[in-house]
């Protein structure tokens, strides 16, 4: 998301961002409106058509999109999501407010499918999913990072690289936990290659 967002044109777009486990219609409000630099109204409805009068002045004298990003979105409960479908009907459909844009994990789109989240489902335009790397992808995914951390030479030996696979399933969050507790564990014991070994040991003795 932040790669995405670096690429708007400012003068185009606005770009309001939301992450909250616990996100409710009000505070959803809240936080869209403090972030155009409003003081939110206390009740819901007032909230809602202060934030509408804002973004269509935002749009009109601007020429700006607001482009809202709903993070954690697979936690928003059923009022919450309802409220979603509310924003993205406008003026009976004739036009979208803002571009929304929610992400979360899997859950998200299991939960979208589900016959009651049909009206807000038909509204999606764009479904985008991040799949687990392969074997290879993973190697080569663990040798950018080196990279870019500044290693002039391969750091993870290939049995290291198969065991981070095995372990993590080709999650990205398993294989960077994973090879920062392997980098640690070999700092510690003054290792300057993490082989296969390194890894199994810190899998077995911090992360089973």
């Amino acid at each position: 998301m932040r790669k995405f967002t670096e690429v708007l044109d400012p003068a185009k777009y606005k770009v309001l961002y939301l992450s909250d486990s616990k996100l409710t219609p009000r505070h959803f409000y809240k936080g869209l409106l403090e972030q155009l630099g409003c003081v939110s109204k206390f009740y819901r409805g007032d909230a809602k058509r202060q934030l509408h009068r804002d973004i269509e002045l935002m749009r009109g004298i601007h020429r700006l999109l607001p482009v809202v990003v709903v993070d954690e979105a697979h936690l928003l409960d059923r009022e919450m999501l309802e409220e979603v479908r509310f924003q993205l009907n406008f003026k009976m459909d004739a036009q979208s407010p803002m571009a929304l844009i929610l992400v979360g994990q899997s859950e998200l789109w299991d939960r979208l499918n589900l016959q009651a989240y049909a009206a807000i489902r038909q509204r999606i335009d764009l479904q985008c999913k991040l799949p687990h790397y392969d074997q290879a992808q993973t190697g080569d995914y663990i040798r950018r990072h080196m990279t870019f951390a500044g290693a002039d030479h391969d750091i993870f030996t290939e049995g290291a690289i198969d065991d981070v696979f095995r372990f993590s399933s080709g999650a990205a969050r398993m294989i960077d936990k994973v090879c920062t507790h392997a980098l640690i564990y070999g700092s510690q014991n003054k290792r300057r290659i993490v082989d296969d070994h390194m890894v199994k040991r810190v899998i077995q003795g911090e992360l089973s």
